[in-house]
């Protein structure tokens, strides 16, 4: 939580928090799939490419079964508790020719569809934590992923679970959270010289 002489930003970037304890019985219905989704959907990107793409696997279902398997040892304990988890991709190359640049900006764009997701599902009141310790190369051969597109990162959905709620791990849930202050990265004349000390 930023203290109260920092500037004040929208709650619901404030809040935000990526908690590793998910409610195992809590259960994502298709609307507020499709508004997560539509979040993303109308996110900006260049010349309106829209180089982007989720694998949408709730909890329950076989494809969410078939992408558990994937996924690193330290995941595993959390990452099947959630909702739903999403699968984000990039297009990477031309549809004709994989080895031809699609678009220099595709992996920022498609970092742009995620933020906006993620600002979505608080609003509905889910908690979100993005992850990248799957087997990609598993999961491009399991969903048979087209050789122009990239697997980037694994984003859980769902409901979070309090410590008033059940033993959270505080190696995970307990730790404070910090920000680098704006003066080491925000610069004007140089770079390395912050514009607000």
């Amino acid at each position: 939580m930023p203290t109260s002489t920092e500037p004040q930003i929208h709650p619901l970037l404030r809040e935000r928090w990526s908690s590793r304890s998910f409610d195992p019985t809590h259960e994502l219905d298709e609307g507020e799939l499709e508004q997560l989704l539509e979040a993303a959907r109308w996110a900006p990107s260049a010349g309106n490419s829209q180089p982007w793409a989720f694998l949408a696997l709730k909890r329950g279902e076989q494809p969410h079964a078939r992408f558990v398997q994937t996924l690193s040892r330290g995941n595993t304990p959390w990452v099947p508790n959630a909702s739903v988890v999403l699968v984000s991709l990039f297009k990477a190359g031309d549809d004709e020719d994989p080895s031809f640049t699609y678009s220099d900006y595709a992996e920022y764009d498609l970092g742009q569809s995620v933020a906006h997701l993620t600002v979505q599902a608080s609003a509905l009141g889910l908690g979100v934590h993005q992850f990248a310790g799957f087997d990609h190369d598993a999961v491009a051969r399991e969903f048979g992923v087209p050789a122009n597109w990239k697997v980037t990162t694994g984003i859980a959905v769902g409901r979070y679970v309090g410590p008033d709620e059940a033993s959270v791990d505080a190696k995970w849930d307990g730790r404070e959270r910090v920000r680098n202050p704006l003066s080491t990265f925000v610069f004007s004349e140089r770079f390395g010289e912050p514009r607000w000390s």
